[in-house]
């Protein structure tokens, strides 16, 4: 659909209602993805506005993305089709939330920063984690299925989403799942939309379990020579009866960086790193909550931990230091995209035994590159990789693409899976964001096709083209 497609924008109007349609060029420039602007911006402010709209959309084959905050819009492919901007931020309600229960159920436009201070009067929360967070909307979290450190502890959003309501591509309005926590009914149709990019289905409402907040909490970090000894602490504490909440191992190049920058995207000045974190060592963090007697157990069998693994410095955290750091973790991926305007982070998911051979062969790898091994690796299998070009423009992409293969190649051999969930869109012209194909496409195809049969949601944008 151009913008000159008036006929066909009056009939969207007379679909959604005028004043939830907008071709203003400064709106519409706000809604890019990957350089493509869409024709219009719909604004529904119900589920049924936005069964409405698919449907209309699915009549005329025209390509729709759903958005809400915006801040993972790079996220994915670019779009073979991209017409309609689905603005989802119009349904932002609380429909229901019992505390005594442990339930929460949302629309997906609100975001999540609104929602913490109401769980948190009920001593409650959501382990979302994420990055962005005082920008990012529930439906956003859920549908790029973004990660968040406290997966150590409380598992991904499939462990704790009860139900999801959605749009069909064919503008079927439907949910899976339910409301309370034991729910046997059907099959759990609505983690298939979890990281699913909105291409199976556009995302109207969640319902979630949520979790008593610790009385109180605490960070450890130490200081190691090299990745080996950093990882058999790891090793050790995976292995010991302690649970903490969150765990990651750092490289230098990292704590460099959080040195030198705070995270823009908190909203609120974040003070410097102290001296605790080191930018010559490999450094694991761990947190933990609790009360009292548990975090002093805690911070006294982590230190003995790391004196096991030749740590050479080790340092307890408590609520004045700890979000000095917890914060960067928290919000490392906009940390590391402003750092560089061709920042590309690879995601690579491997088990625990492979992990030294990831890191050695990777750190050889970009040496060869002439880039640094910026890398993060948290507790629960999945290692983070930025590429930062030395070099800019031209010169700095050439860089970056002549060292993206061999990273793929890595994984590919030592890993079980590696994408690349944030790099330049020309970067994108030259490779596939999620790697070579995979085994299960053509169930996917299916699944795609049976969800979105006129391939109208998010078109081209997820594995395999879809």
């Amino acid at each position: 659909m151009s913008p000159a497609s008036t006929t066909t924008l009056e009939r969207l109007r007379g679909v959604a209602g005028g004043a939830s349609v907008s071709t203003d060029s400064a709106q519409l420039e706000a809604f890019r993805v990957d350089g493509m602007q869409p024709a219009a911006v719909v604004r529904p402010a119900t589920a049924e506005g936005v069964a409405e709209v698919v449907r209309f959309a699915a009549a005329e084959k025209l390509g729709v993305v759903p958005v809400g905050g915006r801040t993972k819009l790079g996220i994915g492919m670019p779009p073979t089709r991209y017409d309609l901007a689905l603005d989802m931020t119009g349904l932002n309600r609380v429909i229901a939330y019992d505390p005594n229960d442990l339930t929460l159920s949302v629309e997906v436009g609100l975001r999540l920063a609104e929602l913490t201070p109401m769980l948190a009067e009920h001593k409650q929360f959501l382990p979302l984690a994420v990055p962005f967070t005082r920008q990012t909307t529930i439906g956003g979290t859920i549908a790029t299925g973004v990660d968040s450190p406290l997966r150590q502890f409380y598992g991904t959003a499939r462990d704790y989403v009860l139900g999801i309501e959605f749009v069909t591509g064919a503008g079927v309005l439907t949910k899976s799942g339910g409301r309370v926590v034991k729910n046997v009914a059907g099959y759990d149709l609505h983690k298939l939309m979890i990281g699913a990019l909105g291409t199976l289905g556009v995302i109207t409402r969640v319902n979630f379990k949520t979790f008593p907040l610790p009385p109180a909490s605490c960070g450890f970090v130490a200081a190691f020579p090299n990745f080996e000894a950093a990882l058999e602490m790891r090793k050790r504490v995976l292995e010991s009866p302690l649970q903490p909440l969150t765990l990651e191992v750092l490289s230098p190049a990292l704590a460099q960086i959080f040195h030198c920058q705070a995270p823009t995207t908190l909203g609120e000045a974040l003070g410097p790193v102290g001296t605790w974190l080191s930018t010559s060592e490999w450094t694991l963090t761990a947190g933990f909550g609790g009360r009292e007697p548990v975090l002093e157990r805690y911070a006294t069998e982590l230190t003995r931990l790391a004196a096991e693994s030749c740590a050479t410095n080790t340092a307890v955290l408590d609520d004045t230091d700890r979000p000095l750091l917890w914060g960067r973790l928290r919000e490392c991926f906009p940390m590391l995209l402003e750092t560089s305007p061709l920042a590309t982070i690879f995601k690579i998911g491997a088990l625990s035994s492979q992990l030294g051979r990831v890191l050695n062969t990777l750190r050889l790898t970009l040496e060869r590159h002439s880039l640094p091994l910026v890398t993060l690796v948290r507790g629960a299998g999945l290692t983070y990789v930025a590429l930062l070009p030395t070099k800019p423009g031209p010169e700095g992409l050439q860089q970056l693409a002549d060292a993206v293969t061999p990273v793929f190649e890595v994984g590919a051999g030592l890993a079980e899976h590696v994408t690349i969930p944030w790099c330049p869109t020309e970067l994108k012209r030259r490779i596939n964001v999620w790697g070579p194909p995979r085994r299960d496409h053509s169930l996917l195809v299916k699944m795609k096709q049976t969800f979105d049969p006129q391939n109208i949601l998010n078109p081209g944008r997820y594995v395999g083209g879809l």
